[in-house]
């Protein structure tokens, strides 16, 4: 059997659950479960997914590692991890991933839904061949001016980041978050510090804020976006990351002040 089947396996038993009980787990046939430990069917990414979220690990580990010879703490996805374990997607009838698209009217479901395949299935979808075939990605259509030139209704498309850690200080993200909603910030990586993201926006007349890694459900790489509305000429001027980081190391140490004038 392969490393997969053999994992499958492995861990369905570990949770006590018989191949019928695993199998309504994540809305397949019992036969397919079988055929799966057995090694003579490959699990498509959809299924793959709804197993790791079951197993409560990732799919990277699913498929890579042998979990008989992980601790519970490797098993586990690190906590500044949001693996493909609560990433659903869909896709095409040659299995190919489509781009879904949260509309404005959908931000506030999506928080509930995020991780809820049914729900991303009801999402609109569409197709972007200019973009890298080797990557997952979402689109999001954002409201407000906080982020000018980008205009209110432009749709952002972003490439899914599975670790928090990974953000590069003054790139723009997409975040998913349990406080803010979905945001569309310039992003300052301060996680190793104290484990806080700056986010910052292009449009000056917005202060910059920090959340907390804990507060951070999908996190998304601005790769593209789509408009049908043109910026003004007077619109066009974008501050530089190099203040915008000036912006966000004055906070910080606005921030420290305020902590060390309460002690």
């Amino acid at each position: 059997m392969s490393l997969i089947s053999e994992n499958i396996k492995y861990l369905r038993k570990k949770l006590g659950l018989t191949q019928e009980q695993f199998a309504e787990r994540i809305d397949i046939k019992r036969s397919l479960v079988g055929a799966y430990e057995e090694g003579r069917a490959d699990p498509r990414i959809s299924n793959l997914i709804r197993m790791a979220n079951v197993f409560g690990t990732s799919v990277d580990i699913l498929i890579n590692k042998d979990v008989s010879r992980l601790s519970e703490e490797e098993l586990n996805v690190s906590k500044f991890k949001r693996g493909k374990e609560v990433l659903a997607i869909t896709v095409d009838e040659h299995q190919r991933e489509n781009i879904e698209l949260v509309p404005q009217k959908a931000a506030a479901g999506y928080l509930n839904g995020y991780a809820d395949p049914e729900y991303i299935q009801e999402l609109p979808k569409f197709k972007l061949p200019i973009l890298p075939g080797n990557a997952t990605y979402r689109a999001f259509e954002i409201s407000g001016d906080s982020m000018l030139p980008i205009l209110p209704g432009t749709i952002i498309i972003g490439e899914y980041i599975d670790d928090v850690r990974d953000i590069k200080n003054g790139k723009t993200y997409i975040l998913v978050t349990k406080s803010e909603g979905i945001v569309y910030k310039r992003v300052f990586n301060y996680i190793n510090d104290n484990g806080k993201l700056f986010l910052v926006s292009d449009n000056r007349q917005y202060a910059p804020f920090q959340i907390g890694i804990e507060d951070v459900l999908e996190v998304w790489a601005s790769k593209a976006y789509i408009s049908v509305q043109f910026p003004d000429a007077d619109d066009s001027k974008e501050v530089s990351t190099e203040q915008l980081a000036s912006i966000v190391l004055d906070l910080q140490k606005e921030i420290i002040r305020l902590k060390e004038s309460k002690k």
